[in-house]
């Protein structure tokens, strides 16, 4: 059973939609636009008690744009109620549990999926036939098997924003890097005659495949997070369970470039790189703490501090990413069910100016609580301002369901400070004639 939920309260947006157990959310391209809401597409992973299959579902969603949803959609909030904000488009039946999405930037009608085998999946869901995920139907096929990982490949995935790159880290302890437009010359040849990887779930004689431009050796443990430098295919980094944060070039060799030992007291679970300023990478652990390193301070011997560390969460942090809106901006998920947004500029702010502590971390400005349980994925949308996907497992709470959650917070906490005070003094100017009647 599927329900979908909408509801809206101090200017935020918010839809809230209860599936199986999602573990994977991403920004499609925006479909329409509109005066009030535009439409975009969504891709969602699901994954089941194997009553039916796992999927990859398409969805379309009408983003309200702000200040335009309707009063009565507070009076008439109901958790139960169906919301026709959300829309499923097209589901295609992957071959395993959809662990990680990443959509290409230069079409985002490509996605790449990761599940509990060692090859990258990339599917091209215009072209893919719509699917019914009933028990015993016949898996979809991906358009194109990455291969090159020697165990399985579950988490760790990004795609380049410079170019049509791809990038995975695996079981395997390696980071492979893939170029999309190397299966143009490989098509006509020899693209069926990958034999496939040991413990395969895919069909080999069955999908196109091409192997890697290079792998990368330098963790000691699980890779289980990867990301591109914004503008380059050929600098990334990745993180593991060995606790170190690497930097990689492709130009150079397949040797790290900077190896930081002890980036956290625990495993990494991910990692982002600033695309404004790309000196910035964020990373979470298990250790509950993210830090922000400056690569113009990573040091080769292994030894090197953040800029400042960001402890704010109570339970295994799962996902950051850095806002799309504003350069000092990220956002966090972790297990405890909440995704705090920081700005990193506001660190130190409440000393400077003599105001008194309050209880929120240093930087912390934001705080999403509307999951039940661990966050395990969200991404910031560009092409809506300050709007966030975000999904749960909520197992404990659904009898084994998630949610995914759509939302946007108040512009009243991320416009210039000079144009809120002056709206405030409207509403309370307005309030205080009112009062006068």
């Amino acid at each position: 059973m599927v329900i979908l939920v909408f509801y809206n309260y101090c200017n935020t947006w918010h839809v809230n939609i209860l599936f199986w157990f999602f573990h994977g959310c991403r920004w499609g391209p925006v479909l329409e636009t509109g005066t009030y809401k535009n439409k975009q597409r969504l891709y969602l992973s699901e994954q089941t008690d194997q009553t039916v299959p796992n999927t990859l579902i398409i969805a379309n969603c009408d983003i309200v744009k702000p200040r335009v949803a309707a009063a009565n959609h507070i009076a008439n909030f109901d958790e139960d109620a169906r919301t026709p904000f959300v829309k499923k488009y097209k589901t295609i039946i992957h071959p395993g549990e959809v662990n990680r999405i990443r959509e290409l930037p230069q079409n985002k009608n490509i996605v790449a999926t990761h599940t509990d085998c060692p090859e990258v999946l990339i599917w091209d869901v215009e072209a893919q036939p719509n699917r019914q995920a009933v028990l015993g139907a016949a898996e979809s096929r991906p358009d194109l098997v990455l291969s090159g990982h020697q165990d399985n490949a579950e988490f760790a995935l990004a795609m380049c924003l410079a170019e049509p790159f791809v990038l995975s880290g695996g079981k395997d302890k390696s980071v492979v890097l893939w170029s999309i437009q190397d299966h143009v010359s490989t098509l006509a040849s020899d693209a069926n005659h990958y034999t496939g990887s040991s413990g395969s779930i895919v069909k080999a004689a069955d999908n196109p495949s091409i192997g890697p431009r290079g792998v990368f050796q330098g963790h000691e443990d699980t890779v289980e997070d990867v990301q591109f430098c914004p503008s380059s295919s050929q600098q990334f980094c990745s993180v593991g369970d060995d606790s170190c944060l690497i930097l990689w070039d492709a130009r150079i060799g397949g040797n790290p470039v900077v190896k930081v030992e002890k980036a956290h007291n625990a495993d990494l679970h991910c990692v982002d790189w600033n695309c404004h300023d790309e000196n910035y990478i964020l990373t979470g652990s298990a250790d509950h703490t993210v830090s922000m390193f400056d690569r113009r301070h990573l040091t080769s011997d292994g030894v090197s501090s953040p800029v400042h560390k960001f402890e704010g969460h109570t339970a295994p942090v799962l996902c950051v990413q850095w806002s799309t809106e504003k350069c000092s901006v990220f956002g966090t998920s972790a297990e405890d069910g909440l995704l705090n947004i920081w700005d990193f500029e506001k660190v130190g702010q409440q000393k400077e100016s003599g105001l008194k502590s309050s209880n929120a971390p240093p930087g912390l400005f934001f705080q999403h609580a509307g999951h039940r349980d661990k966050v395990v994925d969200f991404q910031w949308s560009v092409s809506d301002p300050w709007t966030i996907v975000s999904v749960s497992d909520d197992g404990e709470f659904s009898g084994g369901g998630g949610s995914l959650q759509i939302w946007r917070m108040t512009d009243l906490l991320y416009r210039p400070e000079e144009e809120v005070l002056a709206e405030l003094q409207k509403f309370k100017d307005h309030v205080i004639e009112c009062n006068k009647d």
